[in-house]
């Protein structure tokens, strides 16, 4: 049974370079504008991962602009947690970060155990199997969890 979309969301995952900016392109290009979609990491110490921006382009989603941050960062930035509906953490230490955040706001957290594709696979054809699988892990949960695309052309 699939739910419905809900207003904001926000994925998290450690470094805000691999799983989280995935999800977060991924969600907006599967459904649309109608939910403001973010992503952020436990630590903001890497920029946009080449491999991720890779297998997102096979599927036209567009991370080469991403930029990383840290829920720190997004605090300063005015983005208040407590305004997201649903938080949804791609790894152990994100989940803990934001069930940290979150104790005192009547906040849905889930975890989605994505695989962490970095420093797997030897050579660029293995890697890139390897963030494949992480995509279509997410791309898996997000039907899962909302059904199918409703935007995809």
């Amino acid at each position: 049974m699939t739910l419905p979309l809900p207003q904001s969301v926000l994925f998290c995952c450690d470094h805000n370079a691999v799983r989280s900016p995935m999800a977060e392109g991924i969600m907006k290009k599967f459904y649309g504008t109608g939910t403001y979609v973010q992503s952020v990491g436990v630590r903001n110490d890497m920029e946009i991962d080449g491999f991720s921006i890779a297998v997102c382009q096979e599927m036209d989603v567009e991370l080469s602009r991403h930029r990383s941050r840290s829920f720190d960062e997004m605090e300063q930035w005015g983005d208040d947690l407590s305004s997201f509906d649903l938080v949804v953490a791609l790894s152990p230490a994100s989940q803990r970060r934001a069930l940290e955040l979150t104790r005192f706001f009547h906040l849905e957290v889930e975890y989605w155990p994505i695989l962490d594709p970095t420093g797997l696979g030897d050579g660029r054809e293995a890697k890139l199997a390897n963030y494949r699988q992480a995509r279509d892990q997410i791309v898996g949960r997000l039907k899962a969890r909302w059904g199918e695309p409703t935007e995809v052309q």
